[in-house]
C-alpha cells in the first residue's frame, strides 16, 4: 500500500557528513586547522566588526568605500549582538552555522514532498564545504538561505516568495532574481506585488532607522575590476605580454589598475545588459511553467549576473550552490549538468582562494589556470541553464504534446494542458 508521500532515502547520512564537514569548517575559521593562503576571517575580525562599532552609534558607516551593500545587511553585521557575552567573531561564525543548518533542514523537509528527493541536501551538504573557510567567513551563507526559503516557501506560497525576496534583497540585491521565474498570472500578482509592498516598507525603515542607508550605490558605481573576475583574464593575460598595469586593494578587493581597466569595467556593465534581455525576453516567451521552473529561472538568472559581473569574489559562489541546490531537490530537473558544473567551480574556487591567490594576483601560470577553469565552469554552466531553461519553458518544436504544470502541480498532482 503506498502513503502518497515520498520516501526520503536519507537516513542519517546527510546529518553525519555535514556535521563532519561543519567541524572542519569551524576549526578553519577558529585556526585550529591552518589553511594555506591569506587569513579569510579578518573581514568579520576587523572589517565587519568595525561596521558593527559604527552602527551601533546609530549610522551607517558612510566614510567607508567598503561598505557596498544594501541597508538590509546591517541586520548581519548587528546579528552578534544577539549573543552579547560571546567575542564578535565567534558569534558570527556561530550564527552563519545556524543558517547553514536552516538550509540544510529545509532542504531535507522539502525532500519528503511528493515529486521532491533528497539530492538537493546531499548538494548542500557537499558543495558548502567545497568552498573552504571562505563561506564561513562572511555573510552571504545568511542571504542564500533568505533565498532558499523563498524559493521552497514559494512552491505553495506566493505570496511567501515576493516577502522573503524583498528581504533579501535588502541584505545583498541578488536575492530579487528568485521573482523571475513565477508562474505567470495570479502566482505572479501574488509574488510580485508582495514584494513591492515588502521591499517598500523595509526600505523605508532602514532609511528612517539610521542615516546613509543608500550611500552603498555610490561606493558599488565607482568599483573597478576585481582580479577574479571574467573581465580580469583580460589583464592577466596582458600582463604576460608587459601590460603595464597593476594589482591594488581598492574597494575593499584587489583590483587592477592601469590603461583600459576602465574600458573593461564598462564592458563588463555592458554584457549585464545583453543577460537582462535575454532574461526579459525569456519571460515574455515562456508558457510552459513547472513547480520547478521558479528555482530554475533564478539559478539560470543569477549565473548570468555572476559571470557578467566585475567582481567574482569566492561568496559569490554560494549563492549558486544554494540556488543549485534547489533546483536538484526538485525530480526531473533540467539543471543537473549546469548545477554539477557550479559544484566542480565551488573547488576550484577553494583552490583559487584562498590556498593559491597569491599567483593570481601575480599573474602567475597557475593563478591563471585556476581563473580560467573557475571562470569556464560558470560560463558553460550559465549557457547550458539558459539554454535548457529556454528548451523547457518556450514552445517551439516540440517532439509531442507539452505539458504546463496548474497550481495543483505543487501538491505533486499536476494537471496537463497539451501544447
Amino acid at each position: 500500500m503506498t502513503t502518497g508521500r515520498a520516501p526520503t532515502g536519507t537516513g542519517p547520512w546527510p546529518y553525519a557528513v555535514w556535521a563532519l564537514t561543519r567541524g572542519w569548517l569551524l576549526a578553519c575559521v577558529f585556526k585550529v586547522v591552518t589553511v594555506a593562503g591569506p587569513d579569510v576571517t579578518v573581514d568579520v575580525s576587523v572589517i565587519y566588526r568595525g561596521w558593527y562599532e559604527v552602527l551601533l552609534t546609530g549610522t551607517y558607516p558612510l566614510e567607508d568605500v567598503t561598505w557596498q551593500y544594501p541597508p538590509g545587511a546591517a541586520l548581519a553585521i548587528l546579528s552578534p549582538a544577539m549573543l552579547p557575552s560571546w567575542e564578535y567573531a565567534t558569534a558570527f561564525f556561530v550564527l552563519v552555522l545556524v543558517c547553514d543548518a536552516l538550509v540544510l533542514g529545509l532542504l531535507l523537509y522539502a525532500g519528503r514532498r511528493p515529486g521532491m528527493r533528497a539530492a538537493g541536501a546531499w548538494a548542500w551538504v557537499v558543495g558548502v564545504p567545497l568552498l573552504g573557510p571562505t563561506v564561513y567567513a562572511r555573510y552571504d551563507l545568511m542571504v542564500t538561505a533568505v533565498a532558499v526559503a523563498a524559493l521552497l516557501a514559494g512552491v505553495r506560497r506566493p505570496r511567501a516568495l515576493g516577502a522573503l525576496a524583498a528581504f533579501g534583497a535588502l541584505l545583498k540585491g541578488w536575492p530579487v532574481l528568485v521573482l523571475a521565474g513565477v508562474r505567470k498570472g495570479r502566482p505572479t500578482r501574488a509574488a510580485w506585488s508582495s514584494a513591492a509592498l515588502a521591499g517598500a516598507g523595509l526600505a523605508a525603515a532602514f532609511a528612517l532607522w539610521m542615516p546613509g542607508a543608500f550611500a552603498f550605490l555610490a561606493f558599488q558605481r565607482d568599483r573597478g575590476t576585481e582580479v577574479e573576475s571574467l573581465g580580469a583574464l583580460v589583464f592577466h593575460i596582458a600582463r604576460q605580454f608587459g601590460w603595464a598595469g597593476r594589482v591594488e586593494l581598492r574597494y575593499g578587493s584587489m583590483e587592477f589598475v592601469g590603461p583600459h581597466v576602465e574600458l573593461v569595467s564598462t564592458l563588463a556593465l555592458g554584457l549585464a545588459v545583453p543577460a537582462l534581455g535575454w532574461l526579459l525576453l525569456w519571460r515574455l516567451r515562456a508558457r510552459l511553467f513547472a513547480v520547478r521552473t521558479p528555482a530554475e529561472a533564478a539559478f539560470t538568472a543569477v549565473l548570468l549576473f555572476t559571470v557578467t559581473s566585475r567582481v567574482i569574489s569566492p561568496q559569490y559562489v554560494v549563492w549558486l550552490v544554494g540556488l543549485a541546490a534547489v533546483c536538484l531537490a526538485f525530480r526531473g530537473t533540467a539543471m543537473a549538468l549546469p548545477a554539477v558544473l557550479v559544484l566542480v567551480a565551488a573547488g576550484v574556487t577553494f583552490l583559487e582562494f584562498p590556498i593559491g591567490f597569491a599567483s593570481v594576483v601575480a599573474s602567475d601560470a597557475w593563478g591563471v589556470t585556476l581563473l580560467v577553469v573557475r571562470n569556464g565552469l560558470l560560463v558553460a554552466a550559465s549557457l547550458i541553464a539558459a539554454r535548457r531553461l529556454w528548451r523547457s519553458t518556450v514552445p517551439g518544436r516540440p517532439a509531442g504534446p507539452r505539458a504546463e504544470a496548474s497550481p495543483g502541480a505543487a501538491e505533486g498532482q499536476p494537471s496537463r494542458v497539451a501544447r
